[in-house]
């Protein structure tokens, strides 16, 4: 369809943010503005190699084959954006989602959630930001554009997608980076111990009761290990700091291993009992 890339590829869409108001303000000049609009973009994505594969309005969707070049085109997008001359001395921000999945190409064109997900992400950022999943952002991380910096918003609630998604936002030098919080339900601390970290407790736990371990010293040395990767890994590269899940998780892994010294305790002192009666 189109040539359109396949595999794994990155969905961009954008939309502008009021434009039923700007429509309004602007009246005869509201053309112009969506003329130059879709020039800007469409120039934009012809740049880093990407593919139109609808527009609806002054919505864009888009596609690429690399993850950075969805990126470049997103800042090209709201660089070009800033600068140009609206009538009437107007501002026009549109809001941007990045997505990065493997979607299956049909006649119809893509299909499958990854598409719902990137449109989801469009729709909770705000006009002249910029937002992308963290399947995205693991593919430019230590690769971003001169002059940009991802920065992490969090766990997020999409609109009807039951999981849960890590969002990030891009800092680009001489655009504006203050935004107000996403248009998407934040998750609590406890709805992540419930998934991700959830499971990883459980596999940590069973570490401790591994009947393949000499002592319980082994036990919570491999509990520990489970958990080291996750507690050393950041969104940044560096070391993360303890964010309450991962308290919990470590605060249960204390007590398993209390409750382990302790039944070991009892155990010595039943057993140095019975050899005192004997």
């Amino acid at each position: 369809m189109r040539d359109l890339p396949t595999g794994t590829v990155s969905f961009l869409f954008t939309d502008i943010e009021g434009s039923t108001r700007l429509l309004q303000e602007l009246g005869d000049d509201w053309p112009h503005v969506v003329r130059d609009h879709h020039r800007l973009m469409r120039e934009a994505f012809a740049a880093s190699h990407g593919k139109e594969v609808d527009t609806q309005g002054d919505a864009f969707f888009a596609v690429f084959g690399r993850a950075r070049d969805a990126v470049d085109a997103a800042v090209a997008c709201q660089r070009a954006l800033s600068v140009h001359p609206w009538p009437q001395g107007t501002t026009v921000r549109a809001r941007v989602g990045i997505h990065t999945g493997e979607p299956r190409l049909e006649e119809e064109g893509y299909l499958g959630l990854d598409v719902v997900r990137a449109s989801r992400v469009c729709a909770a950022a705000h006009g002249g930001q910029v937002v992308l999943t963290a399947a995205t952002r693991e593919l430019v991380r230590g690769n971003e554009p001169e002059g940009v910096e991802i920065r992490d918003l969090g766990e997020h609630t999409l609109r009807d997608i039951d999981r849960s998604e890590r969002l990030f936002e891009l800092s680009v030098v001489g655009l504006p980076d203050e935004h107000p919080a996403l248009r998407a339900e934040p998750v609590a601390a406890s709805d992540v111990l419930d998934g991700d970290w959830r499971r990883q407790l459980d596999r940590a736990l069973g570490m401790l009761a591994d009947p393949n371990a000499r002592g319980w010293e082994d036990r919570l040395e491999s509990a520990l290990e489970q958990l080291g990767a996750d507690i050393t890994d950041s969104p940044t590269g560096k070391s993360a700091s303890l964010t309450p899940p991962k308290l919990l998780t470590l605060g249960a892994i204390a007590v398993a291993a209390l409750l382990t010294l302790a039944t070991i305790g009892v155990i010595a002192i039943v057993v140095w009992i019975v050899q005192a009666v004997a």
